[in-house]
């Protein structure tokens, strides 16, 4: 067992980081890739299907440039893929369960209210 320190509280972590500790770390870059609201209904829209940019935009109401950047972000943490329709790039997650992750917290969240 780890012994970790949060908040300077020590606590054991049933964890150790030879076993199975990489899976929170992978947990753990899902989760930093969706912490941004745009970023989770820009998941929401895809789980739906794959969009286009431009159909983002319009659906979330923000500028092309935002959802732009979120995307590539989603990109590169392996949530998204992109691919050419004629001139246009498709937009789908590469794996459905993170619209199920996303619906899940967004459910969660407002239970709370």
């Amino acid at each position: 067992m780890d012994r970790r320190t949060i908040g300077g509280i020590g606590y054991r972590c049933g964890v150790s980081r030879g076993s199975g500790y990489d899976a929170f770390e992978g947990a753990s870059e899902l989760l930093r890739a969706l912490s941004a609201p745009i970023r989770l209904a820009i998941v929401s829209e895809l789980g739906a299907g794959e969009r286009c940019v431009h159909e983002l935009v319009e659906k979330l109401g923000v500028a092309q440039p935002l959802v732009s950047q979120h995307l590539r972000v989603l990109r590169g943490a392996g949530v998204v893929r992109g691919s050419r329709r004629g001139r246009e790039i498709a937009y789908s997650l590469v794996d459905e369960h993170v619209a199920h992750i996303v619906a899940d917290a967004v459910s969660h969240a407002g239970e709370g209210s």
